[in-house]
């Protein structure tokens, strides 16, 4: 689930807290801040996925509470099941895996009732929801399509989600929350499409699982060849050294220890990757600019034999 555009995302935030916190953060302090904030990333993604059991739960007892109350209505007393009834929910609370993470890590959200309260009125008010219950369909895809929407246009959007991801970890953020939406938004369909070992891994693989780490590492060691390498290459341009802010230098930082340590990644890869990075995490200029130096930047490295790859 945690692929290499939010590891280098991850990366370069935790860089620039580190070169922020210095000397006080060392090294080893850094890389196990960034080992838990990717875990942290991974935690939020069963977070999101535990959402739909426990709504689905409070408004099963709503149901029931109505239906028992004295003088119930006609619709009280035939509530139309079919929000409750949701056959991806079911899938999810009986995921073994799913279930077993959220022991270990507990993760529920039983612990913020009012925010649970919240919530469910909000999806339950939504054009969504009704659609959903007028809707003659009635199948496992159009129950993963009514949450995968409730997730991109009801719940992540909301700005009590917002609160509730904040008081739950300071390594949350809103960009994560899209980012890690996107990937349970992949789960529902996997599930609706009966395919078998549906949860996302942490990791693809075992050098994914190193790349944080290792492109941290080369990062802050390379640094002051690469920050001269970046003065040098502002000679020739009219942007002024001193007037440059940290989060680009350290976006072009972690590219070119990038460029010079993963054979195996493209240059365009990566180029692209952390001009992304520039226009989303630093100035409105920064993209540009970082494109142009970046793009010099290979020049001269491949000059000096230090980037060899394509």
């Amino acid at each position: 689930m945690i692929n290499r555009v939010l590891i280098r995302t991850k990366v370069v935030q935790n860089l620039y807290s580190y070169m922020l916190t210095r000397p006080e953060c060392t090294l080893a302090k850094a890389l196990k801040d960034l080992n838990t904030c990717l875990d942290k990333t991974y935690e939020l993604y069963h977070y999101l996925m535990r959402l739909p059991v426990e709504l689905t739960h409070i408004q099963e007892v709503r149901i029931d509470e109505a239906r028992n109350k004295y003088l119930p209505t006609e619709e009280e007393l035939n509530p139309n099941m079919k929000f409750v009834n949701n056959r991806l929910v079911e899938a999810l609370a009986s995921n073994e895996q799913l279930q077993q993470f959220a022991q270990d890590h507990t993760v529920t959200w039983n612990d913020d009732p009012i925010f649970e309260r919240l919530m469910l009125d909000k999806v339950i008010k939504s054009d969504l929801y009704n659609e959903y219950m007028a809707e003659e369909e009635d199948s496992m895809t159009a129950d993963s399509l009514l949450w995968q929407q409730l997730i991109k246009q009801v719940i992540l959007p909301d700005e009590n989600m917002a609160d509730a991801i904040e008081q739950r970890s300071l390594f949350w953020t809103e960009d994560d929350m899209e980012l890690v939406g996107q990937f349970v938004c992949k789960t529902f369909r996997r599930i609706a499409e009966g395919e078998e070992d549906v949860i996302l891994p942490m990791y693809k693989d075992e050098e994914d699982s190193e790349f944080a780490k290792e492109l941290f590492s080369a990062t802050v060691t390379m640094m002051p060849e690469s920050n001269a390498l970046i003065d040098e290459l502002l000679q020739d341009s009219r942007w002024d050294k001193d007037r440059i802010v940290l989060m680009d230098r350290i976006i072009m930082c972690a590219a070119i220890a990038e460029l010079r340590s993963f054979d195996k990644i493209p240059t365009a890869v990566t180029l692209n990757e952390y001009i992304e990075l520039a226009k989303n995490f630093s100035t409105p200029a920064s993209g540009k600019f970082v494109n142009g130096i970046l793009n010099n930047a290979v020049k001269q490295l491949r000059k000096q034999g230090l980037v060899v790859k394509p």
